[in-house]
């Protein structure tokens, strides 16, 4: 899969936060993606001391509900843990693993934020950027925002997720009774496009099953790496 470069990496928190509010102006939300087979998604692991992190990508095939194919790769972090910098810390070696992906998916899931996200660039929009694919925040856990009303119990419930009068995503229950995910554009998709292909994708789990699949992937990749005696 081609990659853009967007910009260099090693930069501090200001310019950081800069390049976010700069390249958050780029971001399409749209146009609709009315179908979809391969749904492709993005994980991340911190490796010993979180000094390297280890990505995977896995490309699933909706119809088949088979693994099309598995890339993983590993890099030296740029940047800690930051809250609201993720991306600057993910991004870098979960485009390198994407490089290596032969198969070019309809749908591309992060787990992270997309427009969700305090200057409304997370790790979604970002990596969206820089690939040609339509590119969806699939996160576990609240960054910004509440939903804008009570969430039903049932799968396929939602409700907005709202940042003071903005609509930042969607909470959305993909399992009955389980914590719900929050769903926001990465780039290249509109809101109800993302919800639409996520909650395809989770087929008895939270997750999607591309995304349990690339954690469960980077898990085994991240062991293997450091049993060989990298850094």
């Amino acid at each position: 899969m081609k990659v853009r470069r967007l910009h260099r990496w090693a930069v501090d928190y200001r310019e950081a936060a800069a390049i976010q509010r700069r390249l958050a102006e780029r971001v399409v939300e749209g146009p609709p993606l009315e179908a979809a087979r391969l749904v492709a998604a993005a994980d991340v692991s911190a490796g010993r001391a979180g000094e390297w992190i280890a990505a995977a990508v896995v490309v699933w095939d909706l119809e088949a509900r088979a693994v099309v194919e598995v890339r993983c790769a590993a890099l030296r972090a740029a940047w800690p843990y930051v809250p609201g910098m993720l991306s600057f810390r993910e991004a870098p070696v979960v485009l390198e693993a994407l490089r290596q992906v032969r198969t070019r998916p309809d749908v591309l899931l992060c787990d992270g934020q997309g427009r969700a996200h305090p200057r409304r660039l997370g790790l979604a929009c970002h990596v969206g950027l820089a690939v040609d694919v339509p590119t969806v925040g699939c996160a576990k856990s609240l960054l910004v925002g509440r939903p804008a009303r009570p969430l039903g119990l049932g799968r396929g419930s939602r409700a907005g997720l709202m940042d003071g009068r903005d609509r930042v995503g969607t909470v959305l229950r993909t399992r009955a009774g389980v914590k719900p995910v929050y769903v926001s554009v990465g780039n290249g998709i509109d809101l109800a496009s993302a919800e639409r292909w996520v909650l395809a994708a989770a087929l008895r789990y939270r997750l999607p099953e591309p995304s349990r699949r690339a954690h469960q992937e980077v898990t085994a990749y991240r062991k293997a790496w450091f049993g060989r005696g990298n850094p």
